[in-house]
């Protein structure tokens, strides 16, 4: 795959058929860098520029050459003209300079506190703030490190379980992996997490399955050790250190089950009832997992009160100062820094609009552990939180959510003793049968990352709302290698380059 790729404006001077796309890169004119996080707009529609300063629009036939785009980015000059007009790969954004003199010559000399209690204050007038219905595509980037996995065996009564078969295990693992999924749908409610509807339209999931492949051979080997060491009726006792927990031997999966007779249609129907059943788990779940993330990614927006950017509704909590000011535009903003004052919480930065007192861009990031957990030789460390959050103003004169940006980072640890006991009732004597005892220090990490853009939202009452039905029919299409065309007629924030890069080492068919 070329590493330089340029992309070309399909824009048709007579007509433009469905199908057909606006692209492009934002530059900046000075630097000459891509300008990522660029609001642009068509028609009251959407759009973002990923990190690499790209974006997409499809043009449907509800679109005309004349029609105008709108490109905005905070410290740019802003610009508009009609789609016609755009006749580059390339759009260079100008840096506006700030001349103080024009600067709110208008208006009160705020400080920063007054600013923020304005912002609170215009909060309705400004947003959203009940149900409406969003159109938005999200992509959850996850990414999986073993950092480290020592151990000792302290015993074994069964002879396979050996310092071989383990290493054999920890060398199967993958030490990495990356998977992605994608979401595009409309989603349905307000503020409360709780309180949400999704309409899933497309998704998708790009990971490497081969590294699924052989942790799925290993089970088998261990499920024949297990099946060939111990009895049908047994139980386990998992203890670590103090703890411990019962399994019966019925909850090891497929174990103890045997193979189906293919001439036993009774016993083959049932299976194929279960795998429908199961499928129809798999949809309903998949549909669940992404409206709670949208659900508590929206919660958690600085324009509602409970949120854990909580700068707006309470400034007594942190240090504000007034850093300076930029345009979005020709409109006037303030540049608010903030820093928790005290209790470990979020520091970062506003930006205001000197107008009407919106926010419509935050950057922040945790300042300590959100959470750190030690117990016994178990740990937790929520080490890192950050992101960004922008809105738009749009022609009803209120500010959508546009873009929203957070990453996350995990590291846990596990370093203690663990046991695996197989005991049975049914047995004279000694009920315990066989033993595996350890001792682990294991340490792991995740980056997880989430991007949703918002296309276009438009308020519902709470009538429209209840009377929603869910669509929990769609399940993620699976890929092994980047597919430039599933999203082929569709709008979405460009993949970056790693998306379109990635190939898995060995392609599987389900």
């Amino acid at each position: 795959m070329p590493k330089t790729i340029i992309f070309i404006l399909c824009v048709f001077f007579t007509s433009i058929q469905y199908g057909q796309s606006l692209s492009s890169v934002i530059i900046d004119s000075v630097s000459k860098k891509p300008v990522p996080y660029v609001t642009v707009q068509l028609n009251n529609k959407g759009m973002i520029t990923n990190e690499e300063g790209r974006f997409k629009f499809l043009l449907n036939e509800n679109i005309a050459e004349t029609d105008s785009l709108f490109i905005s980015c905070i410290g740019y000059a802003s610009i508009g003209k009609p789609i016609i007009e755009f006749t580059d790969s390339l759009i260079y954004l100008k840096p506006k300079a700030i001349e103080l003199k024009e600067v709110i010559v208008s208006n009160k000399e705020y400080t920063p506190r007054e600013i923020i209690e304005m912002v609170e204050d215009n909060i309705e007038k400004n947003y959203h703030t009940d149900f409406t219905k969003k159109r938005l595509f999200l992509r959850e980037t996850y990414q999986n490190n073993i950092i480290k996995t020592d151990y000792q065996i302290k015993k074994s009564t069964i002879n396979a379980f050996n310092k071989n078969f383990l290493d054999s295990v920890i060398s199967t693992v993958p030490k990495n992996n990356t998977y992605y999924t994608e979401m595009l749908g409309d989603l349905y409610g307000g503020g409360d997490a709780d309180e949400q509807k999704l309409n899933l339209i497309k998704a998708s999931e790009l990971y490497d399955k081969s590294k699924d492949l052989d942790l799925e051979k290993l089970e088998e080997k261990f499920n024949a050790i297990v099946k060939n060491n111990i009895k049908t009726d047994s139980y386990f006792k998992i203890k670590s250190g103090l703890f411990g927990t019962k399994i019966d031997a019925d909850e090891m999966g497929d174990i103890f089950q045997e193979e189906i007779d293919s001439t036993d249609y009774a016993a083959l129907n049932k299976k194929l009832a279960e795998e429908k059943k199961n499928k129809e788990e798999r949809r309903k779940f998949f549909s669940q997992y992404k409206r709670k993330t949208l659900g508590n990614l929206f919660e958690n927006l600085p324009i509602f009160d409970g949120s854990d950017y909580n700068v707006i509704f309470k400034p007594k909590r942190y240090e504000l100062s007034l850093k300076s000011f930029t345009y979005l535009g020709d409109e006037a903003v303030y540049v608010i820094d903030f820093i928790p004052d005290g209790s470990p919480e979020f520091k970062g930065t506003l930006y205001i609009n000197s107008d009407d007192f919106a926010l419509i861009r935050m950057d922040f990031e945790n300042t300590e552990p959100l959470r750190d957990f030690k117990l016994l030789g178990v740990s937790l460390n929520e080490y890192l939180a950050k992101g960004s959050i922008i809105f738009a103003k749009g022609t009803d004169q209120k500010y959508h959510l546009r873009y929203y940006n957070i990453i996350k980072g995990i590291r846990a640890g596990f370093k203690r003793p663990l046991s695996i006991i197989e005991k049975n009732k049914n047995v004279r004597g000694r009920r315990k049968q066989n033993e595996l005892a350890l001792k682990v220090d294991a340490a792991f990490g995740n980056i997880n990352r989430y991007e949703v853009v918002v296309f276009d939202e438009n308020p519902i009452n709470e009538a429209q709302f209840e009377s929603f039905k869910e669509n929990n029919d769609v399940l993620p299409t699976y890929m092994a290698d980047y597919d430039p065309e599933f999203w082929k007629g569709y709008d979405i924030i460009e993949p970056n380059q790693a998306i379109k890069e990635f190939t898995s080492e060995v392609e599987l068919t389900d």
